[in-house]
């Protein structure tokens, strides 16, 4: 029998602050969704926008890194696999297809939401090079001795 292929990758913003919980096993999941924007030209060839919402689900350790360190409005990108699942509901049958995350990227720094321009480094010293918004070069500082403040690290 041929096997299938069952990939996405998809890029998006996430929709509401990740959920983090634990099965009563104790097994953590964390259930987010994304929104993923579009434009297309319509019957008269006016460009529209639309958005598609999509659950995702992630389970371990990277459930626990979602929930830690993403926030409604930011930017990721998340590789898994479609998975359906059905239950019942007060009598009803219910379904839903929701992506089962493989793997979560962070493409914004800490704070950072989407369409915000914030600067590559945070913090300037005195004789080293600060970026603007017309001048975007990454400056590499020599820290020396100096602890590094974690806050500082844009994942």
């Amino acid at each position: 029998m041929a096997r299938s292929v069952n990939q996405v990758i998809l890029m998006g913003n996430l929709t509401r602050d990740p959920e983090l919980r634990q099965t009563p096993n104790g097994q953590n999941v964390c259930g987010f969704s994304i929104a993923l924007n579009r434009s297309y030209r319509d019957s008269n060839g006016e460009w529209q926008e639309a958005t598609d919402y999509v659950d995702i689900v992630a389970w371990g350790p990277l459930g626990e890194r979602v929930s830690q360190y993403l926030s409604k409005g930011r930017r990721i990108l998340v590789q898994g696999r479609l998975q359906s699942r059905s239950w019942e509901q007060e009598g009803q049958k219910r379904s839903k297809v929701e992506v089962l995350a493989n793997d979560v990227t962070f493409l914004d720094g800490r704070g950072e939401s989407a369409g915000e321009d914030t600067p590559t480094t945070s913090k300037s010293k005195p004789g080293k090079k600060e970026d603007s918004k017309e001048d975007k070069d990454v400056v590499i500082e020599d820290v020396g001795d100096e602890p590094i403040n974690l806050d500082d690290i844009p994942f």
